[in-house]
């Protein structure tokens, strides 16, 4: 029998294997659209998943009412035209949010700040389109911003504005704790093992059909490189990975990143090319990935060392920064 025969004879099995592997697999897909980006759901369960479907979009499309600034009957719009003084009731929903932001903001002190709204429309990465604001603009801006001109109950079940034209935008946060979410509603419905994907924010749990942790890969954060510039084993924690190279725009030569700076209030100019926060949630490292992009290696790294974060930094030369609880990943390549 010729060589090339018997190439072909071996490409047939494994593609035969490789089909009857997939029918007999329990690992079932859902996907969809939601915040202007996709999820993905994969699921290891015989069950018809027209119901767990339904509660998973269900529970999206909540969110999306509570937080998204590009409707204007959503929660977040209502609260953005609240007038000073107006105490506003919060939603469970916003509540977590909002008290996991407020940490979050308080131990960066002030690195991530979700009041920023207005220096992110001023410059282009919210509802707004402008994209060359004038120092006056920028000033104006920074006098309304802040999560200091918000005064919150001491439970979070409500807000209120001190500057009516204090601006919220939830969009470094609200994918996290999407994902977190999704995860309980599988978790409640007795699911061991999954995995939850919203625009690139993840969360696993248990492990996939051949018993090995889910693997995921870390993308590269510039545009002349394709491939992923890590992969890691990922099971019973979330991660969630922050970067400037995803929503930016060039301006005079310049690229100017989508991260605020709650001092400046212009872009950031940081030496982190993309930050990756693995947390047992998805919300907090959303937000954790966030601020270290805002404080740049050397002091996202001290900060990631002083609440004992699991973090890998890459800079623009793609070379990876771990922080101490992170050093168990320097294998991963």
């Amino acid at each position: 029998m010729s060589l090339t025969r018997l190439v072909s004879i071996f490409l047939c099995l494994a593609a035969v294997c490789g089909y009857v592997l997939w029918q007999f697999s329990d690992i079932q897909l859902i996907e969809g659209h939601i915040f202007g980006t996709y999820y993905k759901v994969k699921v290891r369960t015989t069950d018809d998943l027209s119901v767990l479907k339904k509660q998973i979009t269900t529970r999206l499309q909540e969110i999306d009412r509570e937080m998204s600034i590009f409707r204007e009957d959503s929660e977040i719009s209502a609260i953005n035209r609240a007038p000073a003084g107006k105490e506003i009731t919060l939603s469970l929903d916003m509540q977590a949010v909002m008290q996991t932001a407020y940490e979050v903001y308080r131990q960066s002190e002030g690195a991530f700040d979700p009041a920023l709204g207005r220096l992110i429309d001023l410059w282009g990465f919210g509802a707004s389109n402008n994209r060359s604001p004038s120092d006056l603009e920028i000033t104006k801006a920074m006098s309304s911003s802040g999560l200091d001109k918000l005064r919150f109950a001491d439970d979070f079940s409500a807000l209120t504005k001190t500057n009516a034209q204090t601006y919220i935008n939830l969009s470094a946060i609200a994918k996290g704790y999407a994902v977190d979410a999704v995860a309980e509603i599988l978790d409640k419905t007795g699911c061991t093992d999954y995995i939850v994907e919203i625009g690139g924010e993840l969360k696993a749990k248990g492990l996939r059909d051949d018993s090995t942790p889910w693997n995921i890969g870390i993308t590269s954060p510039r545009a002349d490189v394709s491939d992923n510039v890590m992969i890691v084993s990922l099971s019973n924690m979330a991660v969630a990975t922050s970067g400037n190279y995803r929503n930016f725009y060039k301006q005079d030569g310049q690229i100017l990143g989508h991260t605020i700076s709650s001092h400046t209030g212009r872009p950031v100019k940081t030496d982190v090319a993309s930050a990756s926060v693995f947390a047992n949630s998805c919300m907090l490292a959303d937000a954790y990935a966030t601020a270290i992009v805002a404080l740049g290696i050397e002091a996202g790294l001290q900060f990631a060392d002083r609440y004992e974060l699991k973090v890998i930094i890459f800079d623009h030369n793609l070379q990876p920064h771990f922080s101490k609880a992170a050093a168990f990943l320097e294998g991963n390549n």
